[in-house]
């Protein structure tokens, strides 16, 4: 059996990696677009967050006072499992206090804040079933500044490809510089409009470097990216080449009525950490 304790210490220290350390695939793509870009401007936002990064690693810190909105992933197999759900609320509660974490969840009515980075609903946990003798455990931190320029469009299904780049280039713009550029952006397309949503955020595990398998999004990927860049937001807002460092797509089949479209945005400390635990 995986016991909860073995549960709250997986998620707590997946959290820390998650709040201080970024993936590869990010500090990659941020280092390749400080060598494309030919503003100075542009170069000294990404070198200033390039050096944020060392420092957060160096001194063992949270590379952004936003230690975001807990969430997390869970891929459920064929194992035996202690009080999962207690499990991950200890975890984050232990890294609250051990990293330590900004206690950013509050009642959204009276703004009462929970002090522990608990509350209702909250962390939000995603699960999904496998056959897999696995429990894996994904921690995603969402900083507010980006997600607060998310969207969602219930377009027509006449609309097609052509009213899902639209609807992205309007999104990329409306948020310009609020979510702290270079940005990295999951699009939903299908399912219902809270399921396009939850792919579109999803999306955003998946490395900007790996294009999704379905070639027709593979295609699409690269085309919403261009978009984008394109618009000239560039790093912070203040101009240059590099607006998105990534866009991934998800796909789910949908009503013949409908053509849901969801955007999701991560700013450049596109954070997220996995585990895996097995029942030995």
């Amino acid at each position: 059996m995986i016991t909860q304790k073995e549960v709250s210490d997986a998620v707590c220290s997946i959290y820390k990696q998650a709040a201080i350390v970024l993936p590869d695939d990010i500090k990659n793509a941020l280092k390749e677009a400080y060598d494309k870009e030919d503003s100075d401007i542009a170069r000294l936002n990404i070198k200033s967050i390039l050096r944020n990064l060392e420092l957060a690693e160096e001194n063992e810190i949270p590379m952004c006072q936003d230690t975001g909105l807990p969430i997390v992933f869970v891929r459920l197999g064929n194992v035996e499992v202690e009080n999962l759900e207690q499990g991950i609320v200890d975890g984050v509660m232990l890294a609250t206090e051990s990293v330590p974490l900004r206690t950013n969840v509050v009642d959204p009515l009276t703004r009462m804040n929970t002090g522990n980075n608990i509350g209702k609903g909250i962390p939000q946990i995603n699960v999904e079933l496998t056959d897999e003798p696995v429990l894996e455990l994904t921690v995603f931190p969402k900083g507010f500044g980006s997600e607060n320029n998310n969207k969602l469009a219930m377009l027509l299904p006449g609309e097609g490809v052509d009213g899902i780049k639209k609807f992205f280039e309007e999104s990329i713009l409306s948020a310009g510089g609020k979510p702290c550029p270079p940005t990295v952006i999951g699009v939903g397309i299908g399912g219902s409009s809270d399921m396009v949503m939850k792919l579109a955020k999803k999306a955003l595990l998946r490395p900007v470097d790996e294009r999704n398998g379905d070639e027709r999004l593979a295609v699409l990927e690269d085309e919403l990216l261009g978009i984008a860049n394109d618009t000239g937001i560039g790093p912070m807002g203040l101009g240059g080449k590099t607006t998105v460092l990534g866009v991934n797509v998800e796909l789910a089949d949908t009503h013949t009525a409908g053509l849901p479209v969801g955007i999701c945005v991560q700013c450049w400390a596109a954070r997220h950490a996995t585990c895996t635990l097995k029942d030995e």
